[in-house]
């Protein structure tokens, strides 16, 4: 018989909801969409035929409702993969865990992640507007450093790599999304390499008037490669996602927004409707992909 997880691994609320997210098992749909910022939920599930189910709590704004017919939860994680820890292993716990046995059940549930979020190009080719999907996620936090992430040997190789490319004090992390998701969208999204890094402003090496540590990073991205692999974008959660999910057996797939170039320093005019495309984008490539 497993082991029970004590009341402080695995905290409830009175009402039998998991901490943060406040939801029950019955609030996950087997489709969830993720994205990073809370007022993006509603941008999503304005598209909905019905939303059935609210929840805010802290940054963490779920909505579940119908498009077209199939159920989907759509739920903000905030930003950094430091919230993405907490919405992945709570989102796991309401499909994986007896919540009042707390016991992991026999039967493991497997979920279909799809996070939409806006990302900045480092490559001069790569243009606003674009959509891109992810196939490798580089992280450049500390977050794995406190998991037991399994990486083949080309996911080494990239972060021993980076960090020397970089002159890092430290190894980063690389993971390979979904397979079977990425061929679903690789039709109607660019495929890129995503670096996830823990902060907006001198993690992604921008100097406004504290000095910085890493002043040529972009340079450096931009250029990095080990064979085909070239680096594409910069955000602050895919990584996290992708190394999660990994662990605990959900399938996953970022979509970015290309709202900035890096290269050519510029910002899109009309972010909102590069966003909107992709949500509906893949609201509709949700519909066709088989489960």
């Amino acid at each position: 018989m497993p082991l029970k997880i004590s009341n402080t691994d695995l905290i409830l609320n009175p009402d039998g909801t998991v901490y943060h997210l406040n939801l029950k098992p019955r609030h996950i749909a087997d489709t969830i969409i993720t994205v990073g910022d809370p007022g993006r939920v509603h941008r999503i599930t304005r598209f909905f035929d019905k939303v059935h189910f609210e929840m805010n709590k802290r940054e963490f704004i779920t909505h579940v409702g119908t498009y077209k017919g199939k159920k989907i939860t759509v739920i903000s994680s905030g930003m950094g993969t430091d919230n993405v820890e907490i919405l992945m292993n709570e989102l796991d716990m309401l499909v994986n865990i007896d919540l009042k046995k707390r016991e992991p059940k026999a039967r493991q549930r497997k979920l279909k992640i799809f996070r939409i979020g806006t990302s900045a190009s480092i490559q001069e080719d790569l243009r606003l507007g674009t959509h891109l999907a992810t196939e490798y996620a580089i992280g450049m936090d500390p977050l794995m450093y406190f998991y037991d992430l399994k990486q083949s040997e080309i996911e080494a190789e990239v972060c021993r790599r980076l960090q020397e490319s970089i002159n890092l004090p430290y190894l980063p992390y690389c993971v390979k999304g979904s397979e079977s998701l990425l061929r679903h969208f690789q039709d109607v999204t660019q495929v890129g390499n995503t670096v996830t890094c823990h902060g907006f402003y001198a993690p992604q090496g921008r100097n406004i008037r504290v000095p910085i540590k890493y002043p040529n990073l972009i340079d450096t991205l931009n250029y990095f490669h080990l064979g085909g692999l070239w680096l594409t974008n910069l955000e602050m959660e895919t990584a996290g996602y992708y190394a999660l999910s990994r662990m605990l057996g959900h399938e996953i797939i970022s979509l970015n927004a290309i709202i900035a170039n890096r290269i050519r320093n510029k910002f899109s005019k009309d972010p909102n409707k590069v966003i909107d495309a992709l949500i509906k984008k893949v609201l509709d490539k949700i519909l066709t992909y088989e489960y």
